[in-house]
């Protein structure tokens, strides 16, 4: 195996959008077994097309059949593969991933696939989306180093991978808690895995001259010309090689689909349960038209994932929709060190009104979620300096509550607006003319799944798989680099404000 470490790109790994207002995403995972095609510059593809999910670090891993190439760094997909990146990965099996950080700190070593040698001195390497809150009772009880979650998983895989690693997934899989939709490799075989609670999604797809690919979301699929098959099942394994798809359970599927893919994460063209993501939005739109009709002029979208529910609220309601708010493109994840200048700026850097769409005229807002507050304050002073008459924000998820624990960077209540106030204390503190959020049965109905089996954690605190301590604002733990666990304690009211009011004005990445 030869794994290895280029030099950054850029002198600190610290970004802009990082230090934002929206929850970040959590990573996107893809595999694909096709001998005979280019099988790394695919992957290279099919990660683009999942960069919304993760963009703090990228990677492949590719077999030839006698050794895996694993290539992995911080950054973009395109800055990570540059053109001489891809030329030396050639093989007939590749995994890949774009990371966001959500157990772990922002590394070079915490980039994956995660690369592990069996005691036999094989290779496994292994892509997770998805936060286990059992790691440090495996890498204790297990007596596994490790600085996340998926190296633990990886180094149990190519510790037990002997006589064979789907033998050991189904042996390991059982002892994971938590959520994680799983692509790993051997050198002959791709594997896929998730938990019996699905939380977090993985399709599988059929290439047009016969290979295999497994991605977190249909857009993967769609990249590289696959046609999507069918989802990896809640609780189920697949193994693919040349004789096709090999499939075992190691668990009853208990499926609880994460509602919060349907409001923000997944792309808008992702198809879950027979239903496009953009179709859910644009009748969450139509839904918060009918639940908080209000007399306006025009309908304006947060970019981005707001664009389709404004649609569906301007349809609805009969106001005219116009872009008001231009995106920056080119303001995104960067790797500068931002400085207090920058920072005041604000969401100026990211979003630039119209002013001749807004002065003078009443606006309905519509975004996805309001989390810490800070940018919807900006963005609503930006509006209103743009000469808005009044401010109406309409949000297509219900006040964001509760911690995530299953992979989105909400950790503790101290993050959350909605936590601890009322919808007339948030409209007050962003300063909007009226505020409505949709209600949670609104929302559900714009999506194909029924309220049992969507994970709704973070709007009304059920959480499916239990977590550790006795409720919510519990401590959590994160790894450091070399393997031990520090405690992060929610902090006290006094010191979130701090962190808050630290926070405003920072852009975020949609």
């Amino acid at each position: 195996m030869a794994q290895r470490r280029l030099l950054p790109l850029v002198p600190e790994d610290v970004d802009l959008a990082s230090l934002g207002e929206g929850p970040r995403e959590e990573c996107g995972v893809f595999g694909i077994y096709a001998p005979g095609e280019d099988v790394s510059t695919l992957t290279y593809y099919g990660l683009y097309a999942l960069q919304h999910r993760g963009q703090e670090s990228a990677g492949i891993a590719v077999s030839d059949g006698q050794r895996i190439v694993v290539h992995k760094d911080m950054g973009l997909v395109n800055q990570v593969f540059r053109d001489s990146g891809l030329a030396a990965m050639t093989g007939h099996l590749a995994i890949g991933h774009c990371r966001y950080s959500t157990t772990g700190s922002s590394s070079w070593a915490n980039a994956q696939p995660q690369y592990a040698e069996t005691p036999e001195g094989n290779g496994v390497a292994l892509g997770h989306n998805g936060n286990l809150v059992n790691t440090l009772e495996l890498a204790r009880k297990l007596d596994v180093p490790a600085t996340n979650d998926s190296e633990v998983m990886c180094r149990l895989l190519a510790r037990d991978a002997e006589p064979s690693v789907m033998d050991a997934i189904a042996g390991i899989a059982p002892e994971l808690t938590g959520a994680f939709s799983v692509v790993c490799m051997d050198e002959e075989r791709l594997y896929a895995f998730r938990d019996r609670d699905g939380v977090r999604p993985l399709v599988i797809g059929r290439l047009p001259r016969g290979g295999w690919v497994v991605a977190s979301e249909t857009a993967g699929l769609d990249i590289v010309g696959a046609v999507y098959v069918r989802d990896v099942e809640p609780g189920e394994i697949v193994a693919i090689d040349q004789h096709g798809i090999e499939s075992r359970r190691f668990a009853a599927a208990e499926p609880h689909y994460c509602l919060f893919e349907w409001v923000y994460l997944a792309r808008p063209d992702h198809v879950q349960d027979g239903r496009s993501v953009y179709a859910a939005r644009r009748e969450m739109g139509r839904v918060l038209a009918r639940e908080a009709p209000v007399e306006a002029d025009v309908v304006v979208p947060v970019p981005d994932s707001g664009h389709a529910a404004a649609g569906g609220y301007a349809v609805e309601s009969g106001i005219p929709y116009a872009d008001a708010l231009v995106k920056n493109r080119y303001v995104g994840r960067t790797f500068i060190q931002p400085t207090q200048t920058l920072r005041q700026l604000g969401i100026r850097l990211k979003l630039s009104p119209v002013r001749e769409i807004i002065d003078g005229q009443r606006l309905v807002v519509v975004d996805d979620s309001i989390v810490r507050g800070n940018t919807s304050r900006q963005l609503i002073a930006m509006l209103r300096a743009a000469g808005a008459a009044e401010v109406h924000m309409r949000i297509t998820s219900p006040p964001i509550a509760h911690p995530c624990y299953y992979g989105i960077d909400m950790a503790t209540r101290a993050q959350l607006v909605g936590a601890d106030m009322s919808v007339e204390e948030i409209r007050a503190f962003i300063e909007a003319d009226s505020l409505h959020y949709i209600s949670l049965d609104g929302l559900i109905s714009a999506t194909p799944t029924p309220k049992d089996r969507l994970c709704r954690a973070c709007m009304d605190g059920q959480y499916p798989i239990p977590v550790p301590g006795e409720h919510e604002d519990h401590a959590q733990f994160k790894f450091d680099f070399e393997g031990t666990a520090s405690s992060s304690v929610t902090p006290s009211a006094a010191e979130a404000t701090r962190v808050a009011d630290a926070r405003e004005g920072r852009p975020v990445e949609e």
